[in-house]
């Protein structure tokens, strides 16, 4: 990684900083305080500005360099990510968008508290939903950390430290001054941008192979170490059954976890109808999945150009496969065009961390003002004291953000990630879809469903692997490992929707009919929707 490459990088990324400060700013002046503005960007956005926009949001750093860098490394095994990324979006496009859409404000407790009892259930739903978002933003945190030294050429730990630092620091400025309208303008920056430069590494690798695919998949094969071994399933989930219900487990985790995430579902609030909101996420779908598909070529073209042991070499997770592949189609080391397809690689990467994180932060602070800060007082909030409460906790949840990222910038925590996706699908999904579909369902059936699929989610990781007893592990030198999987999906999203089963046929107070009928009516139809 030369001068030059780390030059260029900062000087696009630095233009990437100026652009969406730019429009921070401009939207600054042009905010009146109201909670729809600052919550939903006045429900303004086009289903095709929504669907850019949701797509910067989910189409992470870990997607873009992750991903890649699992197909480079473990070939098939790695693609299965990409299948429990996309199936996602048929879970969401058809039990979520336009119903959440129809039933909501801003957040998921507005959809759970419209037939229950509103204190208990905003508590739970909110807290729930700040953890899913902390758990996001933290390995978001490290990833920038990491990442920006490693791209950056700088190996210590202060660089990463003030990666973090700078980071945080930018995105608490996006959410605190620009609010919905800002981030989501700053999303639909960041995926052009992304999409753009997925394209041109698609194109440039095709072009070195000719067009041809096969020729394509057989180098990346012999390159690989395994032959043909590298095109079939198992090279990495097959080995043992425990290696086999962890996939399965994160699998469940990332189908089922999309349509609880709190920062996707804000998204269909941001749209004036919920025939917009199911358009956004058609449009959603059409965008990802190209990008997902691309990715799947970057991934084998990373292990035919480069070669696994190069990526590995580089980093052992494989994430910097795309930088790489970049320098490689460039011309190689020292190459003008390798100089500059590195940079814009590296451009990118940091405009989708400040990008996501932002969209987070947003989320989260939404939660703590609406549910958290509106539920515990005794009388009910102006909307500008509301308004102001959801700014101040993006500053806290920022600083929050930041001290935890320092603190584990040397871990392995790329396992937040799907357990924030295990969370959301545990407690989040399981009283939604409840909520929309079960006549029957109680005040107590929702509270249980939460803390039912959070608390075991969070305990099962404790007693993980993950934390404890391997080399590997958060805490290597101690051992409380019960739980042989690293994934908890597979028992917590059961518990979840058992917890609200049971919480609801065991609870004393009946089911409100016609509070049921209103939503159903409402979901359906969109009478009387925000």
């Amino acid at each position: 990684m030369t001068g030059h490459h780390q030059t260029l990088a900062l000087l696009l990324f630095s233009g990437f900083v100026a652009v969406t400060l730019g429009i921070t700013t401009w939207v600054s002046r042009r905010r009146h305080g109201s909670a729809e503005e600052f919550y939903a960007g006045g429900r303004l956005f086009s289903p095709m500005e929504n669907g850019f926009a949701i797509a910067g949001d989910y189409m992470s750093a870990a997607s873009f360099l992750g991903v890649t860098g699992l197909i480079a490394l473990y070939g098939y095994d790695g693609m299965l990510y990409v299948v429990g990324f996309l199936v996602a979006w048929l879970v969401v496009l058809f039990l979520v968008a336009e119903l959440v859409r129809n039933c909501g404000r801003f957040t998921l407790a507005d959809v759970v508290a419209a037939r229950m009892r509103e204190r208990p259930v905003r508590i739970a739903a909110g807290t729930s939903s700040v953890m899913v978002s902390v758990l996001y933003l933290v390995a978001q945190m490290v990833g920038s950390g990491s990442l920006v030294a490693l791209l950056l050429g700088r190996t210590s730990g202060a660089a990463g430290a003030w990666a973090v630092i700078g980071v945080g620091a930018l995105m608490v400025i996006y959410v605190s001054l620009g609010g919905m309208r800002a981030t989501t303008w700053i999303q639909i920056v960041k995926a052009v941008l992304l999409l753009s430069g997925t394209i041109a590494l698609t194109v440039l690798l095709l072009l070195r192979f000719h067009g041809d695919v096969d020729r394509l998949l057989l180098t990346a094969a012999e390159r690989s170490g395994h032959g043909r071994a590298f095109l079939a399933p198992g090279l990495k989930y097959g080995g043992t059954w425990t290696a086999r219900l962890d996939f399965i487990s994160l699998g469940l985790a990332l189908v089922l976890g999309t349509a609880g995430l709190p920062h996707i579902l804000s998204r269909f609030y941001t749209v004036p109808t919920a025939r917009a909101a199911r358009r956004s996420a058609v449009w959603s779908i059409g965008l990802i999945g190209g990008f997902y598909l691309m990715t799947i070529v970057l991934g084998f073209g990373a292990a035919a150009v480069v070669g696994p042991d190069a990526v590995r070499g580089s980093n052992a997770a494989g994430n910097t496969a795309v930088p790489l592949l970049a320098l490689e189609l460039g011309g190689g080391a020292g190459s003008t065009g390798g100089t500059v397809l590195f940079a814009v690689v590296a451009a990118v990467a940091f405009a989708t961390i400040l990008a996501v994180v932002a969209g987070i932060t947003l989320a989260s602070s939404v939660s703590v003002a609406h549910d958290l800060y509106a539920s515990l007082r005794r009388s009910r909030p102006t909307v500008r004291s509301e308004v102001a409460v959801a700014r101040w906790a993006a500053v806290g949840i920022g600083v929050v953000a930041i001290a935890l990222g320092l603190l584990a910038r040397d871990l392995n925590v790329a396992f937040l990630v799907g357990l924030a996706f295990a969370v959301a699908a545990s407690a989040n999904l399981p009283v939604l879809l409840y909520s929309l579909f079960w006549r029957g369902f109680t005040t107590r059936g929702a509270v249980w469903a939460v803390y039912g699929g959070l608390i075991p989610a969070l305990g099962l990781v404790l007693l993980s692997p993950v934390v404890s007893g391997s080399p590997a592990s958060l805490f290597p030198d101690v051992d409380f490992q019960y739980f042989p999987l690293q994934n908890p999906g597979i028992v917590s999203i059961p518990l979840g929707f058992l917890a609200g089963w049971l919480g609801t046929v065991t609870s004393v107070e009946a089911a409100d009919e016609a509070k049921y009928a209103e939503t159903e009516v409402r979901s359906l139809t969109g009478a009387g929707a925000a």
